[in-house]
């Protein structure tokens, strides 16, 4: 009769949690900034997430995964204008307060960095917000109606 040898470390339960397959052995976890930053499938990590300068593509290219489930509607627009924002203000209230420069110099030099400053985080967070929610396996909301309201309802 054999007898399996005690686990390694001692640490019971753990241990037999860390031996049980994984749901997809071959592919390890991918750093979701990683991947977001320079705009690849969050599975994988090597097929382009984005065609053309905002657009998320079907599936990808080189794993096959279905994009259907990305989603990220205005966050990395709110997230760009947040984080571009509280940089951009910082910066001109130093460049006002040192240099004292005429308004058309704001106008000329300012607000275009805001701008570009705007666009050119839009893509990474935007394959960041797609990384995040493919890890945490996002889904679209489900409602169901628990009121008397609907058919029959005298609000209308």
């Amino acid at each position: 009769m054999s007898q399996t040898p005690p686990l390694a470390s001692g640490n019971g339960r753990r241990d037999i949690d860390r031996m049980k397959p994984s749901a997809d052995p071959e592919r390890s976890r991918l750093s979701t900034l990683s991947t977001g930053v320079r705009c690849r499938c969050p599975r994988c990590g090597e097929g382009p997430l984005l065609k053309g300068y905002l657009t998320i593509r079907q599936s990808c290219p080189a794993c096959g995964l279905d994009y259907g489930f990305a989603e990220p509607a205005d966050g990395p627009a709110f997230f760009g204008m947040s984080i571009v924002g509280v940089v951009g203000m910082a910066l001109f209230m130093w460049f006002e307060f040192t240099v004292h420069p005429p308004i058309w110099v704001h106008m000329v030099v300012t607000m275009p960095l805001l701008v570009l400053g705007c666009l050119g985080v839009l893509r990474p967070l935007k394959g960041w917000l797609v990384a995040e929610q493919y890890v945490h396996k996002a889904a679209p909301p489900e409602f169901e109606s628990t009121g008397k309201h609907g058919e029959g309802s005298r609000w209308r």
